[in-house]
C-alpha cells in the first residue's frame, strides 16, 4: 500500500457522518482487517485519522506497525465490539469501546474525535487519538 492519503478503495470521511458512525466504520473494518486486502481495516482507520493524528503516527507503514503492536493489536480481527454513548462537547467527542478478541480477552479503548479544522476536512468527524484504558 502506498503512503498516499486517503488510501484508495476504502471508506473515507464524509461530513454527513456523525462521531459514532465514524467509530463504527473503523470498528467494522478492523474486525475484518484483511478484507478486501491485507491491512485494509487499518487503512480505513488511517483514512479516518485526523491530519494531526496522521502527522504524529504516519506515514501508513508506521501507522500499520503501531496498530500491530501489543497496545492496539486487540483491535485487529476482534469478534465483538461494545460501544458506550458518544460524549460530545461542541466540536469534540469521545466514545468508549470494549473489544473482545478471538482469544476471549477484552480491552477497552477511548476514541477521541473532533470536527473543527482548517481545510477540506473541516466539519468531518475524525479520530484524533485512541487511548487504551
Amino acid at each position: 500500500m502506498s503512503d498516499r492519503y486517503p488510501i484508495a478503495g476504502l471508506p473515507t470521511p464524509d461530513p454527513t457522518y456523525d462521531a459514532d458512525r465514524v467509530v463504527a466504520i473503523q470498528l467494522e473494518a478492523l474486525a475484518t482487517n484483511d478484507d478486501p486486502f491485507t491491512n485494509a481495516g487499518i487503512g480505513v482507520a488511517y483514512n479516518f485519522a485526523s491530519p494531526a493524528n496522521r502527522r504524529a503516527t504516519g506515514p501508513f507503514d508506521r501507522f500499520r506497525q503501531m496498530v500491530h503492536n501489543p497496545r492496539y493489536a486487540p483491535m485487529i480481527d476482534h469478534v465483538e465490539a461494545t460501544t458506550g454513548p458518544v460524549e460530545r462537547d461542541g466540536n469534540d467527542a469521545a466514545q468508549r469501546v470494549t473489544l473482545t478478541g478471538p482469544d476471549g480477552r477484552t480491552v477497552t479503548y477511548v476514541f477521541e474525535l473532533s470536527r473543527r479544522r482548517r481545510g477540506e476536512l473541516d466539519e468531518h468527524w475524525l479520530t484524533d487519538s485512541v487511548v487504551r484504558e
